[in-house]
């Protein structure tokens, strides 16, 4: 669920946060506010300092001087609520990636976002349903528990008081340009009125109202269609100011950051596919973290399981991590504006160095394709610089109709949907023939008995999917060609089909214990199940049951409220026919 860097505040994909001595449980102040924001910040630039913070609200954080937020720190998907804990990160690593570095030239209004890695270990999520948490949301939008998103929103302008001539600090869009105007009141009203907004909740639309604007926003569902509109929200036709609605609230306009690379977006494609360490080398953190967050939303709706950061800069805390030379580089997309980084990370197999974006009648000069050794230390010239050849053959006929609705001056929301597709259908012809073999080791319903262990699913074998291509391979629902076999080897290797594969593991797994569950409570024959066994084993079955019920009222079962009002009179039935003691023990909170 991204939202574009300095969107409004609304639902996106942030991140969950560390742990800190602050805990806000249901009902206690800015406990909505948790649900869709972990805190606002303003940095400013201290001539003697630096960078410095100059304000955090709510002001209840607790914050030490190894913990600040740049900007605004947007939280996970819908509905994660209390227990909610700020973050803990190095101070200078956060300042100044609230900052574009000294080679952007930045002079305005600028907006950007950045991703990091949290410290001092996962903050506790509270859940009151799970419907407001994961088990609703796409699998490509679901919640991380190891970084923050960060949001900024860059003001630097003249200043003739100050020796620099400047004064700079960063915030978020939407409060950003009147907190400038009229500073702390502002900042308290807004993020009050955001503590009264409802949870994010997957499958809703929700009317959002923040500064005398009304935002309507449609937070996605597994349930939602690939690229249909957002339901409408019934009975708030008259709401008065009329509701400015956000068509998405974690697309971005994928065109627009593609530009200069359309005629290679097929390679970058597989390479996110592959998770291959990529440095894209842009002019402003605005670039950087725009192109960075289309490249990782381009697998949707496969989940991306490698990390990225929209925006990094010499100083963050992992900067030596990343630029080591004594092992592989990281499976990481790392967006950068420092020239400087051409040098520290030559060794990267894949460097994308791009211009300025910019929209007229004409296809923007398209990036070459341009050899490793060809990069210079200083004035390399914009380019894909890798040795990396395509499995797939290019689809000259999608740059046509691209360029022929750029030269019909088509708005750029439609080619965004037109791109936007191209890469979702291109992911679905590869996922399908994966999804169809993994749906094949799943044991058969009718293998599933009350009395027995369910069976195992079974294992994954490479060659057996390999050789099931011939005849449900991708080739079925996509006309490029190419070494697909090759592909889907590489794929193997990736972090992609290991995340793939354990979700999917994991939901087989969930339905198989759903299945078993409904086998014993549609079972006609429990009373002579239970005559000739031991009153362990009957004890045995009471808690297997009552753990499985557990968890489908968790949502973390698929299990119909049918199956679990069954599985409770089961529970009373067994507990029942034990001796009194037994059923003290059992009946005891």
């Amino acid at each position: 669920m991204d939202a574009g860097p300095g969107a409004a505040p609304h639902p996106a994909r942030g991140r969950p946060g560390a742990p800190s001595s602050a805990t806000r449980a249901p009902g206690a102040p800015w406990a909505r506010f948790s649900a869709w924001l972990e805190c606002v910040c303003v940095v400013t630039f201290d001539l003697e300092l630096g960078q410095a913070l100059e304000l955090v609200y709510p002001s209840d954080s607790r914050l030490t001087d190894k913990e600040v937020g740049p900007a605004l720190w947007e939280r996970t998907s819908p509905g994660e609520q209390a227990l909610t804990r700020f973050p803990v990160f190095q101070k200078s690593s956060i300042c100044y990636l609230s900052f574009p570095d000294s080679h952007s030239g930045c002079l305005g209004d600028t907006q950007f976002s950045f991703r990091i890695r949290q410290c001092g270990g996962q903050r506790h999520l509270w859940h009151p349903d799970d419907r407001h948490g994961d088990s609703g949301v796409p699998v490509s939008l679901q919640r991380e528990a190891a970084h923050y998103f960060g949001y900024v929103y860059f003001r630097q302008v003249k200043d003739s008081s100050v020796k620099r001539g400047y004064f700079q600090k960063a915030l978020l869009s939407l409060i950003a340009p009147e907190y400038f105007d009229k500073l702390v009141p502002c900042l308290e009203a807004v993020c009050s009125e955001i503590d009264q907004w409802p949870a994010p909740m997957p499958g809703q639309t929700l009317n959002l109202p923040v500064m005398g604007v009304v935002l309507q926003v449609h937070i996605p569902s597994r349930a939602d269609k690939p690229e249909s509109s957002p339901p409408k929200q019934c009975g708030h036709e008259n709401l008065l100011p009329a509701p400015v609605v956000l068509s998405s609230v974690h697309e971005l306009d994928l065109f627009r950051c593609f530009q200069p690379v359309l005629a290679h977006v097929q390679m970058l494609w597989e390479l996110m596919l592959l998770g291959e360490p990529l440095v894209v080398l842009a002019p402003s953190p605005a670039v950087s973290s725009e192109m960075v967050l289309a490249l990782t939303s381009c697998l949707q709706p496969l989940k991306f399981c490698c990390d990225y950061r929209p925006y990094f800069t010499v100083h963050d805390s992992e900067f030596k991590e990343f630029t080591t030379r004594t092992q592989a580089p990281p499976n990481v997309v790392l967006g950068v504006t420092n020239p400087f980084f051409i040098k520290t990370l030559q060794h990267w197999p894949h460097i994308l160095r791009i211009g300025e974006p910019r929209m007229s009648g004409d296809l923007p000069k398209q990036v070459k394709l341009k050899k490793p050794s060809r990069l210079k230390t200083l004035d390399t010239k914009p380019g894909l610089y890798t040795a990396y050849t395509a499995h797939l053959h290019r689809d000259k006929a999608l740059l046509r109709r691209l360029l022929k609705g750029l030269q019909r001056e088509r708005p750029s929301d439609l080619l965004s949907a037109l791109l936007r597709r191209h890469l979702l259908e291109l992911t679905q012809s590869f996922i399908i023939p994966l999804e169809h073999y993994m749906a094949s080791l799943m044991p058969l319903q009718k293998s599933i008995t009350p009395w027995k262990t369910p069976p195992q699913i079974r294992p994954f074998r490479q060659d057996d999917f390999l050789r099931s291509l011939e005849h449900s391979g991708p080739q079925l629902t996509c006309m490029l060609k190419g070494d697909w076999l090759g592909l889907y080897r590489r794929f193997f290797k990736s972090p992609h089909f290991d995340g793939w594969y354990r979700q999917r593991h994991k939901e087989m797994a969930q339905k198989l214990e759903a299945l078993h569950l409904e086998a014993i409570c549609e079972a006609q024959n429990i009373e002579i199940w239970m005559k000739d066994k031991s009153e362990v084993e009957v004890v045995d079955l009471v808690l297997k049951l009552r753990e499985r019920l557990v968890r489908a009222q968790g949502h973390q079962l698929p299990v119909k409220e049918a199956t679990m009002k069954r599985a409770r009179l089961y529970i009373e039935t067994v507990v029942r026919s034990l001796p009194m003691d037994l059923q003290v023990v059992l009946c005891s909170p």
